[in-house]
């Protein structure tokens, strides 16, 4: 095939561009903004100012998709953290055990991540961008069976239109697919939204060099039902903080500097707002709060035309607080590959819909799951029978068990990270850990929010554990 055009230059849409490029002879990406020439936000991406990670199995594709990539971040002044020693993190029910592995995280901004993939992008001979524009509709032929193109619309309301084999829609949550799906026949996907009403505020600081701690990362984990304020205090480039501050419920963190600074020392512990103290704010407070996660059923659909697929917040959005967004979109971009890779005659749009759905799923339950444990989430909760009831008892033990278990932890944190399923969880060593345990002890409500201890220290141990 010839001409492949994406839909969004963010994430979603340069990874799937990428993976295109292997198939393609042409790839055109059209984004709406125009791309700053060194790392810096733009009005497409408005979240990019608040804390962004990129979870293990994303880093993992990434450095698939483009050889030698981390070495570029860190060569940037990107730190590198030993993840489970070096993030001091209190979850619902305490601190988390701190000891070494081999979960090493790249911790940047947004920004520059998305700079750094765009640079390996503009140095592809396959790739072009095309900037200020965005997409108005869709061109089709063979009654409207396979999409051929799309309809352009620059800046000044130069309309055009651009002739494709393939297109694919990363344009994220204000995705339009569904309408232009329906206005050529056929059925639109249903929605499923599942909103906690999180709010956020970030604010860049600057760590005075008399700080001294012996973490590098905080987190300030929230804890349903009662405890809606969390926090993070994340390193990136050129030695700064991404400070953020959430709240659940509509318990949203103010963006003025007194409120901001109030709200910090609300929280569970006064590490973040102590940490405060010895840095130097250096940017605007930035308020965000549309992050309710919504999900496209595009795989539920009978129909589509061929030619046409989407992927990444167009299809699945998730709160932003678990981190998943990033990932999830580098692993769609790796369905794409696959599919392309072993294409069949018919029903190619619908097969990577299905599979995309499959490769979201992980996230999807988890990032929802969370998000049903606060009293005022609107949504459609699932149907509970005896074995969603016990699941849920298992893991309420098992949010528990972590804080005391480093085993466990340690395969959380893999779960969490994408690179295992959750069946991990019910391997026989975890399962008679949790069987030992009485389940009074470990219920949710058996830890008072006043009562959640020191912080852990760790050291260096002789072995690290492996988390890949």
């Amino acid at each position: 095939m010839k001409h492949a055009v994406v839909l969004g230059g963010s994430m979603a849409g340069m990874l799937a561009a990428r993976t295109l490029a292997d198939h393609f002879e042409q790839v055109t990406i059209i984004e709406r903004d125009e791309f700053p020439a060194q790392p810096a936000g733009r009005d497409g991406v408005p979240q990019a100012r608040h804390i962004h990670i990129l979870l293990l199995r994303g880093k993992q594709i990434l450095e698939q998709l483009f050889p030698g990539i981390m070495a570029e971040l860190s060569a940037a002044g990107v730190p590198m953290l030993n993840w489970t020693a070096e993030a001091l993190t209190l979850s619902k029910l305490g601190w988390l055990p701190r000891f070494s592995s081999d979960l090493l995280i790249h911790t940047c901004s947004r920004d520059l991540l998305e700079w750094t993939v765009r640079q390996r992008l503009l140095i592809q001979p396959k790739v072009q961008f095309v900037e200020n524009t965005h997409a108005v509709g869709l061109l089709t032929s063979e009654g409207n069976s396979r999409v051929s193109g799309v309809k352009l619309r620059q800046r000044g309301n130069v309309e055009f239109a651009l002739d494709a084999d393939f297109v694919v829609d990363a344009s994220g949550r204000s995705s339009k697919m569904s309408e232009w799906l329906a206005q050529m026949g056929y059925a639109a996907p249903r929605e499923t939204v599942i909103n906690s009403f999180q709010g956020y505020a970030t604010r860049w600081y600057q760590p005075l060099p008399d700080f001294q701690a012996d973490w590098k990362a905080l987190i300030v984990g929230t804890r349903p039902p009662d405890a809606s304020r969390g926090g993070g205090i994340y390193p990136v480039e050129n030695g700064q903080w991404i400070v953020t501050l959430g709240g659940v419920n509509k318990d949203f963190p103010p963006t003025d500097e007194s409120g901001f600074l109030d709200f910090a020392r609300t929280l569970r512990t006064p590490l973040l707002y102590q940490a405060l103290q010895h840095a130097t704010p250096i940017s605007p407070v930035y308020g965000f709060q549309r992050t309710e996660n919504r999900l496209r059923h595009y795989e539920r659909l009978t129909a589509m035309p061929e030619g046409l697929v989407a992927l990444g917040d167009a299809v699945c959005a998730f709160n932003p607080v678990y981190g998943q967004g990033m990932t999830v979109a580098a692993m769609g971009a790796l369905v794409l590959d696959e599919l392309l890779r072993h294409p069949r005659a018919t029903n190619f749009s619908l097969r990577f819909q299905q599979a995309l759905a499959k490769s979201n799923e992980t996230a999807w339950l988890m990032a929802t799951g969370e998000d049903f444990r606060w009293p005022l989430t609107e949504g459609q909760r699932p149907r509970t029978n005896a074995v969603t009831a016990f699941v849920h008892a298992y893991m309420n033990i098992l949010t528990a068990l972590i804080t005391e278990d480093p085993y466990a932890l340690s395969v959380f944190y893999q779960v969490a990270h994408l690179v295992q399923s959750p069946t991990a969880f019910f391997q026989p060593k975890i399962a008679a850990s949790i069987l030992r345990k009485r389940l009074t002890e470990l219920t949710m409500r058996s830890v008072p929010n006043d009562h959640i201890g020191l912080p852990p220290t760790w050291s260096e141990a002789p072995e690290k554990v492996a988390l890949r």
